[in-house]
């Protein structure tokens, strides 16, 4: 069959979806942002569109979130309607409708399938917003309106779409009833052959010493350092942290740019923020023990990962990392936030221990009686690996799942109220 993917950062969350179709034999073909002219991946034909120059307009601020997406539901029509009119017709198309390039394609196509990747639908209430009281809104009463409103994309998806997917339970519990009953939960998947543990794993940072199993190794990873994963949080535990674990060296992955949640103030980044916010109460010798690598290639995230001694996950209820999972593939010994998303993984003194997000005391001594207890850390690794193997591998687990997933939706009747 011909499957078209629409995704603005291709292939995002089709990474091994995508190719399993190509390989399948299905015709797949792509439609995205990042790239600037048509390209082969992985026999996948993916092709570009562009954004149209338009001039700044007034727009309630409410509706800036609406006009993004409409903008980019628009050129992705029509660069679609292109395909249409050379004769191209897919029987489905799947799509992260995030960003709202997908909204208008069964216009086009009434006759062709639509399965949603569903991230996350908005909720208005604590805990989804005004989790963290150091961030508040400024105008808390408007956020229900507010999200209402953000969420016009996912209702307008609705309609249009068969069936969704859902990497985790509580990304699909975000969702209404009415759209919920059509989601089937599988994970995007975890490469446990190559997420592992490796006992002889070596690391090397210019101008030190490399890095081996022997050495206490606490590492902190986040797409971005920002609020939203729990930086602020982890940062102010380095003071007691360092002066405790005269041995710790703390390994921190992450860039300086926001992936959710609100700007810095003007001219900084959260990681320069919380930096110098620490900065004055951690000595020399100490702060020498930390090292913040930035954005590295995901082969020296992985040996990170398989150095790790503890690793500590952070992050608000929301979308749940794939490092955290990585990590556990590692058999790290993880201390998580105890936030829904997390719990769905890590189970207390199971495959982890959980402490509240804002207890930094707890976090400091959880981490070092876990430092302390080679086996309660074996243990924990080893289970956490398990439960990746078990339930979220990608090849004997997930990608079947969602090969299935894709299959069943074929099956689905296009009914009248189906169309967009």
């Amino acid at each position: 069959m011909k499957i078209l993917f629409i995704h603005q950062n291709f292939p995002g969350q089709f990474k091994h979806l995508a190719p399993a179709l190509a390989q399948e034999g299905h015709e797949c073909r792509a439609l995205t942002l990042r790239v600037d002219e048509a390209t082969d991946w992985r026999g996948v034909e993916v092709l570009p569109y562009t954004l149209p120059e338009r001039k700044r307009q007034a727009v309630h601020p409410w509706l800036v979130d609406l006009d993004t997406k409409v903008t980019r539901g628009e050129a992705c029509w029509r660069a679609a309607r292109a395909l249409r009119t050379e004769g191209y017709v897919p029987d489905l198309i799947l799509a992260h409708p995030g960003w709202g390039e997908s909204l208008f394609l069964r216009d086009l196509w009434p006759e062709a399938r639509l399965g949603l990747y569903c991230e996350l639908y908005h909720e208005a209430g604590y805990p989804h917003l005004e989790f963290d009281p150091e961030f508040p809104s400024r105008e808390p009463e408007i956020n229900p309106m507010r999200i209402r409103l953000k969420n016009l994309n996912n209702h307008l998806h609705f309609p249009a779409a068969q069936a969704g997917i859902s990497p985790t339970r509580f990304q699909a519990d975000t969702f209404p009833p009415e759209f919920r009953d059509r989601i089937t939960v599988a994970h995007d998947g975890i490469d446990t052959a190559f997420s592992r543990p490796d006992p002889d794993v070596i690391l090397t940072l210019k101008g030190h010493a490399p890095f081996t199993r022997k050495d206490e190794i606490i590492t902190f990873v986040n797409r971005n350092l920002e609020p939203y994963r729990g930086y602020h949080v982890f940062m102010r535990t380095l003071p007691r942290l360092l002066q405790q674990r005269p041995k710790a060296r703390v390994i921190i992955i992450g860039g300086d740019e926001v992936s959710y949640g609100a700007q810095p103030p003007k001219g900084k980044t959260w990681k320069q923020i919380f930096r110098e916010e620490v900065r004055p109460d951690i000595p020399d010798a100490d702060w020498a023990r930390v090292h913040f690598l930035g954005r590295v290639p995901h082969a020296q995230f992985t040996r990170v990962l398989q150095l790790s001694r503890v690793h500590v996950y952070l992050t608000y209820p929301f979308v749940l990392s794939w490092s955290l999972m990585e990590a556990m593939a590692c058999e790290a010994a993880i201390v998580a936030s105890d936030t829904a998303p997390v719990r769905e993984v890590i189970r207390e003194d199971e495959t982890g221990r959980l402490v509240d997000f804002f207890d930094r005391d707890a976090l400091v001594a959880t981490i070092g009686e876990l430092l302390d207890d080679a086996e309660a850390r074996a243990r924990l690794g080893r289970a956490a690996r398990q439960l990746m193997v078990e339930d979220y591998d990608l090849a004997t687990v997930c990608l079947p799942r969602q090969l299935a997933w894709v299959h069943a939706l074929m099956k689905l009747p296009l009914e009248p109220a189906a169309r967009a």
